[in-house]
């Protein structure tokens, strides 16, 4: 069995997966003062509360946008499974062309999530990820990724609002019924993710447009991304476990 660790801002994604298949995941919170004996702990718990015996692991492949977790993190893997882990990069094989300025900029979610749209859905295709940051990875029918925008993610947009203002209150991220507020809570929310659906709609469409890709498939993935794809006509497919899926393809790819 593989195991999957993507490394996030906010939080460590970790699924096992049985061939293609994903058999259990779960999270736990990014702590950059996590020890690996700390890792070991959390790991070993997760997978006993899900049956999952540490000896049927037989790789690890991390992506990480973390620096600082990393050496805990895969001390962690050696200590527990004895095995050093594969890590995402851009040198490895990923089967797209990285055609930015500097393809070393590529962050190692980004990769992983351009490689299992255009694995999984072909290309053109334009990647949305609703996470800490958002971002929106185009890469063409041959499989070369040529731009990408990044955004502030929703959570952010709202952590800003209520801390930097005297009387409006921390609330729920929810789509209200109406954009018609008529009290601070839904007025909030209105601009929040109204707001937030019309810049997905926005970019989407003028990054497909100034590329002249043609028709390019939209694919969304990331923690508030289903709220976002169930209320916009822009987005095609909304993918809960992209990101993992990128991190078994990777692995095939190069183990």
């Amino acid at each position: 069995m593989l195991l999957a660790i993507d490394v996030g801002n906010t939080n460590l994604t970790f699924c096992v997966f049985e061939g293609q298949e994903i058999k259990v995941s779960f999270r736990i919170t990014t702590k950059l003062q996590r020890t690996s004996d700390e890792f070991v702990a959390n790991i070993h718990s997760q997978l006993e509360l899900k049956k999952i015996c540490k000896d049927d692991i037989n790789a690890v492949i991390i992506a990480s946008v973390v620096p600082g977790l990393m050496h805990s993190l895969t001390n962690a893997c050696l200590k527990y499974f004895g095995i050093t882990p594969m890590i995402v990069s851009a040198s490895m094989n990923t089967g797209i062309v990285i055609d930015i300025a500097n393809p070393k900029e590529a962050g190692a979610d980004r990769i992983v999530d351009l490689v299992a749209a255009y694995e999984l859905y072909g290309g053109p295709v334009l990647v949305c990820d609703f996470g800490t940051a958002t971002t929106y990875d185009l890469i063409t029918a041959k499989g070369e990724f040529i731009a990408g925008v990044t955004s502030p993610g929703i959570k952010i947009c709202a952590n800003a609002l209520w801390n930097e203002t005297a009387k409006l209150p921390e609330i729920e991220i929810a789509l209200p019924n109406t954009i018609l507020a008529k009290d601070t809570v839904t007025s909030m929310q209105a601009g929040l993710v109204f707001g937030y659906i019309g810049q997905t709609e926005y970019i989407c469409r003028k990054m497909i447009e100034e590329s002249a890709l043609g028709n390019v498939k939209v694919v969304a993935t990331g923690g508030l991304g289903r709220m976002i794809a169930e209320n916009t006509d822009i987005i095609d497919v909304y993918d809960s476990n992209l990101t993992m899926k990128g991190l078994e393809i990777l692995y095939r790819k190069n183990a």
